[in-house]
């Protein structure tokens, strides 16, 4: 089982979005020291609680203090940009850190109807022709397949040209887009924490449908999900709180906040027994390191996952750093 980092930005206690930001770049050279084997970040848009909207922009500045690490888009949001603008950044990112890009796309808009609509987005129905377009450039870009002389965008190329592209990933939320995935000959990483449901059955309709391509000649398929280890398993529970809170809040129809700890407890306390909460708890991996790894592997079995993706949340940048440094040094044991 390989191990990666899933980084939203997250916006905690009094923290701005502008530091949040700035923060994953200090998880991201905390992952590489622990060994991680990717770092993805996330588009979001109009979210307060989540900063970064540019995940381009955050992995060049990544390449720039990392060295080793791959880094990725989980995801760009597809249908809110230009396939070619796509094509054009993912390139020039890979030609500053050569064989250490992933290019992660998402169907969705990373935000409510209204900002799409501010975002000139064109709505998840285009994504198939979008993805269709962007892998043409890519392809051509990278020397791989030329955009023949038949095609109406035959003397349009992304540049910087190669020799090598990017691994392209579909984030997937159920069987039907995996199955995308897998029919367009390219990675997929299911993510458990948005669909709130195990991604097992999705995984196996990729592997059964997957066609390779020139992307790649195997399935690959990762899982993504919420994970927070401490010292102690008492410790991680109430470290995670903010994380469950919030959950419960943007579950319940309200994004909120919690500026603290007890804040977040108290929230949780009023909420006791409702179906929501027993949802997020029940969902929630929050215990000390051993613990937590054992969780991940039997994730990965139970679903053929080639890799697992952890998001951290803890209540500070320390935190965050301890809980993803605590599950690589476990997992390393384990294996």
């Amino acid at each position: 089982m390989k191990l990666s980092v899933l980084d939203l930005s997250p916006v905690t206690g009094d923290a701005t979005p502008a530091q949040a930001v700035r923060e994953t770049l200090e998880v991201a050279k905390a992952a590489e020291r622990a060994g991680y084997h990717r770092f993805w970040v996330a588009e979001h848009h109009n979210i307060s609680a989540l900063g970064s909207p540019s995940p381009e922009v955050l992995i060049a500045a990544l390449s720039q203090v990392t060295s080793t690490i791959r880094l990725g888009s989980g995801g760009v949001m597809l249908v809110n940009h230009s396939p070619l603008k796509v094509a054009e950044v993912f390139m020039e990112l890979e030609a500053l850190a050569p064989g250490r890009i992933d290019l992660g796309l998402g169907r969705a808009l990373g935000a409510d109807a209204r900002t799409g609509g501010a975002l000139r987005s064109v709505g998840s129905e285009a994504f198939p022709q979008y993805f269709a377009l962007l892998s043409a450039w890519l392809l051509d870009a990278a020397g791989k397949q030329p955009i023949p002389d038949n095609h109406p965008l035959h003397d349009i190329h992304a540049q910087p040209a190669g020799p090598s592209h990017p691994q392209i990933f579909v984030l997937c939320t159920s069987q039907e887009s995996a199955e995308f995935a897998a029919s367009m000959g390219v990675g997929m990483v299911f993510a458990e924490f948005i669909a709130r449901s195990d991604g097992d059955a999705a995984v196996a309709a990729y592997r059964k449908a997957f066609e390779p391509s020139l992307f790649q000649a195997e399935p690959y398929a990762g899982i993504a999900l919420v994970a927070y280890a401490a010292d102690t398993a008492e410790q991680a529970w109430r470290e995670d709180a903010l994380r469950r809170a919030a959950t419960v809040s943007m579950l319940s129809g309200r994004r909120r906040r919690f500026p603290d700890l007890d804040a977040a407890e108290t929230f949780l306390g009023e909420h006791a027994g409702t179906p929501i909460l027993a949802l997020v708890e029940g969902r929630s991996i929050a215990a000390d390191p051993r613990a937590v790894v054992d969780r991940l592997a039997r994730k990965a079995r139970r679903a053929q996952a080639d890799e697992v993706f952890v998001m951290s949340t803890g209540p500070s940048l320390a935190t965050r750093i301890r809980s993803l440094e605590l599950i690589a040094q476990a997992h390393k044991v384990v294996a």
